[in-house]
């Protein structure tokens, strides 16, 4: 009976590998049932562009640390990353933009030479990106040691575009995941990038430099997190040291919900963006939630960062009986 089942196949894949790959739209189909069950009048035009406001800048951080997952190793300073190239756009790009785009090309390059590192040395990437997130979130203090700085006026208009019966968050993480989902899962090279994660020794006996698409993966991810520093400052107009602190953790559960594995090189771009955003409109839903007993009920702000948690680990039990039964 098993061996009938494991030949069982849809499409080319199994029911297993089916199902593994609609977790991350079923979950976030799931959240968005509950958002409008609790609260109808959310499910607008209105209603998602505030939701999902803060999911762009997300996402792009997610995205990077999806990316850094590929070569099976992990990011810890994305928030603190984050949260410097946000006092930067803030400080210098509206009144002093040579300054402000020298240092964020800068830090890309910062960002590609700790992939360098990592490979030549072999150090674990989580003791050196831990020791970076000292280092990023020391340099966002020394650029602004109070909240404020300015969002430039171009950026903020990119921002707050009101797109035509789709909400701007859901266009700008549509067109991130298929940009993303193409240059790395359709072309060569985003092939030959993810077969470092997949077989690193293989590669390398093909001619490819496995240090040379370590620092290329590092330096996407470096752009990336500029990427989520400019959105949060677009959307919030102004900078501090700690914007950004709860996006480490954000990043690495909206990658592994969207599918990302830490072997093997396998992840999912598209996945990750659903992720992100599946965990924005969690804490949303919990928001909402109350019984209809205890109208006045509410899960307390400090439990919500426990609930998604728990939500979190749920969804990675389902994938891991999946996979069970894909075996």
């Amino acid at each position: 009976m098993s061996e009938q089942a494991s030949n069982l196949t849809i499409l080319g894949r199994t029911p297993a590998s089916l199902g593994r790959s609609a977790l991350p739209v079923v979950s976030l189909a799931l959240v968005i049932l509950a958002i409008a069950y609790f609260n109808p009048h959310a499910i607008s035009y209105f209603g998602f562009n505030l939701m999902l406001n803060l999911g762009v800048p997300v996402a792009l951080a997610t995205i990077a640390q999806m990316l850094i997952i590929t070569v099976n190793e992990l990011d810890l300073s994305i928030g603190a990353f984050v949260s410097f190239t946000g006092c930067v756009v803030a400080t210098w790009l509206p009144t002093k933009p040579a300054i402000g785009w020298a240092i964020l090309l800068a830090s890309v390059v910062a960002y590609a030479l700790i992939g360098a590192l990592i490979h030549l040395r072999r150090v674990p990437s989580i003791v050196v990106t831990l020791g970076m997130s000292f280092v990023w979130l020391g340099l966002a203090i020394l650029i602004r040691p109070t909240p404020g700085g300015t969002a430039p006026s171009w950026l903020h208009a990119l921002i707050s575009v009101r797109v035509p019966y789709v909400p701007f968050p859901i266009v700008a993480a549509i067109v991130v995941g298929i940009v993303v989902h193409v240059g790395l899962m359709r072309s060569s090279y985003g092939t030959m990038l993810r077969g470092v994660g997949g077989n690193a020794a293989a590669l390398q006996r093909a001619g490819w430099s496995v240090l040379k698409a370590k620092m290329v993966v590092y330096a996407l991810a470096g752009v990336f997190g500029v990427l989520s520093g400019m959105a949060l400052v677009g959307i919030s107009t102004s900078a501090d040291a700690n914007m950004a602190n709860g996006y480490t953790l954000l990043s690495i559960a909206g990658a592994i919900l969207g599918g990302a594995e830490f072997v093997g090189g396998r992840v999912s771009p598209i996945g990750a963006i659903l992720g992100a955003l599946t965990l924005q409109l969690t804490a949303v839903a919990l928001n909402f939630f109350h019984l209809p007993a205890y109208p006045s009920f509410r899960i307390p702000q400090e439990w919500q960062v426990g609930a998604q948690g728990i939500i979190l680990i749920l969804i990675l039990a389902l994938r891991a009986l999946m996979n069970r039964g894909e075996r």
